[in-house]
């Protein structure tokens, strides 16, 4: 099976991406592994230190089958770094693994990945694949399905990308006329709508939204493990858009995962307890809800 390529991007976070890079190697297909690393210009003299600084960093990598370095001049932003270089790499590849330089990996992320891709390959409803997978427990399954592409260690083939649109304003009209901001906004329980809408009034610059839109407006799915092989370590206040915040912090699978067809359908039980887990994050349960709502939450859930 010949690997996808995997996608790198990075800004200014030394010490970020040096631990993205000492998890990532230890896969045990990193070796195999093509590494295209996409490293954004300085915004401004403050930062121009500290990118020259993951610059250097960046020609002492090792460990990969082969790394490819593009450093760009100016600054384009997390979203137009992304967009151009996952073009890029599925212009050339054909298919590509994402990653950004503050993610921790499971042993077998870049085996999940790689297997999925090569699973799903002519799927045309399934449009990514996924590492990590939110703190909620799912029974009974090693992989499902969800409308929501995530974007901390992803995949996707240009079959998938090319859905993708830039235009965040037609993607809102678009999820309008055909009904879909309640199921856009994971059936009530979180304002992605609202996300979407400042996007393109210039209050936020996320490529992520609009690629869930895209996907939903043409009711496509992403494959999950139901154990996270990828997680987030950028809510420290050191990211663009990152605040010290835990709630999405969930255990790195130990356990290799079984990457077998299953019926590409929305996993229901997923979907539940997802939109509790937005829930408890804006109202508290535990803690302000009294028991009786308590128990009923637990019971539905069955947790």
């Amino acid at each position: 099976m010949k690997l996808s390529p995997i996608a790198l991007f990075v800004y200014n976070r030394l010490r970020h991406l040096q631990q993205t890079i000492e998890s990532l190697k230890i896969n045990h297909l990193a070796k195999e592994s093509e590494l295209y690393v996409f490293s954004d210009g300085p915004k401004d003299k403050e930062a121009e230190e500290e990118v020259k600084g993951v610059r250097e960093y960046l020609k002492s990598i090792s460990g990969f089958k082969d790394v490819s370095i593009h450093e760009n001049k100016d600054n384009l932003g997390t979203s137009k770094n992304i967009i151009k270089g996952v073009t890029s790499i599925l212009n050339e590849h054909g298919k590509v693994i994402v990653l950004e330089d503050d993610l921790q990996f499971s042993p077998y992320f870049l085996k999940f990945m790689n297997d999925a891709l090569k699973l799903y390959e002519n799927e045309s409803k399934v449009i990514s694949v996924c590492g990590y997978m939110y703190p909620v427990k799912i029974n009974n399954c090693e992989t499902l399905f969800l409308r929501i592409p995530d974007c901390w260690g992803w995949a996707t083939w240009k079959r998938g990308w090319d859905l993708f649109a830039d235009n965040g304003k037609q993607l809102y009209d678009g999820l309008k006329a055909k009904k879909l901001f309640r199921r856009f906004n994971l059936d009530g329980s979180f304002n992605y709508v609202k996300m979407l809408k400042s996007q393109f009034q210039g209050k936020n610059d996320s490529w992520a939204i609009r690629w869930y839109a895209a996907a939903l407006l043409n009711d496509k799915l992403s494959l999950y493990p139901s154990k996270t092989l990828a997680m987030n370590m950028g809510f420290d206040c050191s990211g663009r858009h990152g605040g010290a915040v835990d709630y999405f912090k969930s255990e790195l699978s130990k356990d290799e995962p079984s990457v077998n067809k299953i019926p590409i359908v929305e996993n229901q039980e997923a979907v539940r307890k997802l939109g509790f887990f937005w829930w408890n994050q804006k109202f508290n349960f535990n803690k302000k809800i009294p028991g009786f709502f308590r128990k009923i939450k637990h019971t539905w859930l069955k947790i």
